[in-house]
């Protein structure tokens, strides 16, 4: 389908690779191919950093913390669908936000489009992204933390190491194989990103917020050129598998005590 201009109705054509020699000049496509790095960017560290604080606390002999972790990981359980609506109603002019930012704390002189607005549109689904994915990077770091010893941490309270160095010298090198699989996961999620861009901004304002799965799927199906989309899907998971590849060569080192 890829290397032909489809029909659904009449005849398909073989034109080679020409749909790929588009997509690789079109200037739209490579600015919602930005826009996707751009997400997974922001997205992919916003959500490592802060699941790994969540986790490194909730594994501590902490009351009430299987609530605080069913907490964190209810949005993931979340549809998509429904959150992304929700975030755009409280993003929304006369949303939540802007209620709470102007008229109670006063933080900002007016109400704020924060979807319309192009400076603001892609911060705020990438603050959904981040806020989605939290639950779920944070119960693979609780797995990668529960197999690490607690002997380890014995040992190094003797010999005078504080919280910090316990964290910089045990935590962190025996949760690399963990992270790593953490970050190819997030790596490929934010190169998938849809939904919330679909039903947030449909791409706008004038296609500020297009990103690679948004520009394939309105091509395949709203000007039904199913070839070229089909082009766009196969870049994009060619991106994806060399990305993979190259952060799991680089970042495949084992760690022992």
């Amino acid at each position: 389908m890829s290397f032909s201009e489809w029909s659904l109705f009449g005849q398909s054509h073989f034109i080679g690779g020409q749909n790929y020699i588009r997509a690789l000049t079109d200037s739209n496509f490579l600015f919602a191919m930005r826009n996707t790095i751009y997400y997974g960017l922001v997205t992919v560290p916003g959500q490592m950093i802060i699941a790994m604080i969540v986790a490194v606390l909730l594994d501590r002999e902490l009351k009430g913390r299987l609530i605080y972790r069913a907490l964190y990981f209810l949005p993931v359980i979340t549809s998509w669908v429904v959150v992304s609506f929700i975030f755009k109603y409280l993003f929304n002019q006369q949303g939540l936000l802007n209620y709470i930012l102007h008229d109670l704390l006063h933080l900002i002189p007016g109400n704020i489009s924060w979807l319309t607005n192009s400076g603001t549109a892609l911060f705020s689904i990438m603050v959904v992204g981040i806020w989605k994915g939290i639950g779920w990077t944070m119960v693979i770091y609780l797995g990668g933390l529960a197999s690490i010893s607690r002997e380890l941490y014995e040992a190094a309270k003797v010999d005078g190491a504080n919280g910090w160095q316990q964290f910089w010298r045990i935590t962190l090198p025996l949760l690399r194989p963990t992270i790593t699989f953490v970050l190819i996961m997030l790596v490929i999620g934010s190169f998938n990103v849809f939904i919330s861009v679909y039903i947030m901004t449909g791409g706008g304002p004038l296609g500020q917020t297009e990103v690679a799965l948004t520009y394939m799927y309105r091509y395949a199906f709203d000007y039904l050129e199913l070839g070229y989309g089909a082009a766009i899907a196969y870049i994009l998971a060619i991106i994806i598998f060399i990305v993979s590849i190259i952060q799991y060569k680089f970042l495949r080192i084992p760690t022992e005590y």
